[in-house]
């Protein structure tokens, strides 16, 4: 679509008149009805104001005229997977997995890789040909590239090492050690836990990328250990194959 097809559609399917949109986004309805009939698109500045509104990427709203992919893993963005930054905007050279809040998620190549690999495995890959695409693509892209400008000089490692001792100091009966944590996204990892008084509670927002991990318990059984944990929180739970029957086991504040 063009930008003036993409505008109108996004005011329209958020119930917004000319005139609602022009005041969030401070021009005048004229400006508006000009972006909509094609005469103009909006500048740079007003592009943010719109990608922050609608929660779409800037590339969407100029009508896709570039195949974005994470500069981090290489995966290809759609909106709903763009990481952002610390003002909550989009940033759209990263997915949620590797850019959260303005943090990057991996500091280790090698690590990616194994996070990547079983996912391409399961998408019709060989583990042999996965690693090897990895190995080739991973270094091409803009984060490895800079690395050492991009860095937090381990800062964001030392913040998962104190999360892992915190969570294995809890001594979970059954659970074994954990070892490490990857970056997860809320929408695929929000189950809905039944409490004593028979409501079922999600506590993750799908929007926010997590540090998790999954477990196979020290006992068997066909019931898996997950964790997810943030600044704020440590969440431990059991659940069967997919996610089914969720059992919340600790919630602590940090």
């Amino acid at each position: 679509m063009s930008t003036q097809d993409v505008i109108y559609e996004l005011r329209t399917k958020n119930g917004l008149s000319q005139d609602e949109l022009a005041e969030k986004v401070f021009v005048t309805r004229q400006a508006v009805s000009r972006w909509e009939n094609g005469e103009t698109v909006p500048n740079t500045e007003t592009l943010k104001l719109l990608s922050n509104l609608f929660g779409v990427s800037i590339n969407t709203l100029l009508g896709s005229p570039q195949k974005l992919i994470c500069q981090c893993c290489g995966m290809p963005l759609e909106d709903e997977i763009i990481g952002r930054n610390k003002d909550g905007s989009l940033n759209e050279s990263y997915c949620k997995w590797c850019y959260a809040d303005g943090t990057y998620t991996y500091s280790d190549m090698d690590d990616l890789i194994e996070t990547c690999v079983p996912h391409m495995v399961s998408e019709g890959f060989t583990e042999e040909q996965a690693r090897a695409y990895m190995k080739q693509m991973l270094p091409q892209l803009d984060y490895w590239k800079k690395y050492e400008e991009l860095s937090d000089d381990g800062q964001f490692e030392a913040f998962k090492k104190q999360l892992i001792e915190e969570i294995n100091g809890l001594h979970v009966e059954g659970m074994p050690k954990v070892e490490k944590l990857n970056a997860l996204v809320g929408q695929y990892v929000n189950l809905a836990y039944r409490l004593p008084g028979g409501a079922n509670v999600q506590f993750l927002d799908n929007g926010t990328t997590y540090l998790g991990t999954q477990l196979e318990p020290e006992f068997g059984g066909d019931r898996c250990f997950g964790v997810l944990a943030n600044m704020d929180f440590i969440l431990i739970c059991t659940y069967e194959a997919e996610g089914a029957n969720p059992e919340l086991v600790l919630y602590k504040k940090r």
